[in-house]
């Protein structure tokens, strides 16, 4: 009988922190889920597309008390929030997550084929499928499931891990209640969508990209020598204020 690959894989990138991947969905829908762990409780930042339960997918990590933070309510970042009892998002994007907006199917054979050129022409190519293997066995939710929130996070605000604090920045345009997270004893950033070292999309239905000016350039002065962003691989202090730059150069040119 053939065993199936775990959907999760993870590995610790310093002391306290994890990062963990669905390693069989496409990079267009990879999304990097963070676990930190402090020393009174843990955070995550994010929760991938909720194909498989992250809890009991990986236990070891999943022993402590929690807060979930969700960067925005996209379904590669808020799908499986629904299995955790912790869970905060912008106030924006409350009822978003509550309703479970996001409807992306996993198949995208049944998406339209507007949508397929969308992807296509912001560099991110559907040939070969959303994901590189079948689908496991048993799927959490075909669709987003809706997440009970039990509080909102707003700029300026704090989850305290005991031995640690992250303040909360308000890093709207790609959505309008994008937050990132920034642990300044750590001198990390954990950016969301608000930038990465990708296409980034600013301009989706609920996206502002005169409002993401404004957060970009709050991005291209920010002091911290790590981004541990929504997508894609870390990056330091010059690559961010090259990314935030070159979105806004591309911006005033177009």
């Amino acid at each position: 009988m053939t065993q199936s690959l775990p959907w999760f894989e993870h590995h610790r990138i310093d002391a306290d922190v994890t990062l963990i991947r669905e390693r069989h969905a496409a990079p267009l829908l990879r999304c990097n889920i963070w676990h930190v762990r402090g020393r009174d409780r843990d955070l995550l930042v994010d929760t991938g597309l909720g194909i498989e339960n992250l809890a009991t997918a990986l236990p070891e990590l999943f022993d402590r008390p929690l807060t979930v933070v969700l960067t925005h309510a996209h379904r590669d970042h808020a799908g499986g929030a629904h299995v955790f009892d912790d869970v905060r998002i912008h106030p924006a994007e409350r009822a978003w997550a509550e309703n479970a907006r996001d409807q992306l199917p996993l198949d995208e054979q049944a998406w339209p084929r507007d949508l397929h050129r969308w992807f296509e022409d912001r560099g991110y190519p559907c040939r070969g499928g959303l994901f590189a293997h079948r689908l496991p066995a048993h799927v959490l939710a075909r669709r987003m499931a809706g997440v009970r929130i039990s509080g909102t996070l707003e700029e300026g605000d704090a989850i305290d891990l005991g031995d640690r604090n992250l303040e909360v920045l308000h890093l709207p345009g790609h959505s309008p209640g994008c937050i990132g997270l920034i642990d300044r004893g750590a001198d990390t950033l954990f950016s969301g969508d608000a930038i990465y070292d990708g296409p980034l999309l600013d301009d989706l239905e609920e996206s502002d990209r005169a409002v993401y000016q404004q957060t970009m350039l709050r991005l291209a002065e920010m002091e911290v020598g790590r981004v541990l962003p929504g997508h894609g691989s870390a990056f330091g202090a010059e690559a961010l204020r090259r990314l935030a730059r070159s979105w806004l150069a591309r911006r005033a040119a177009a």
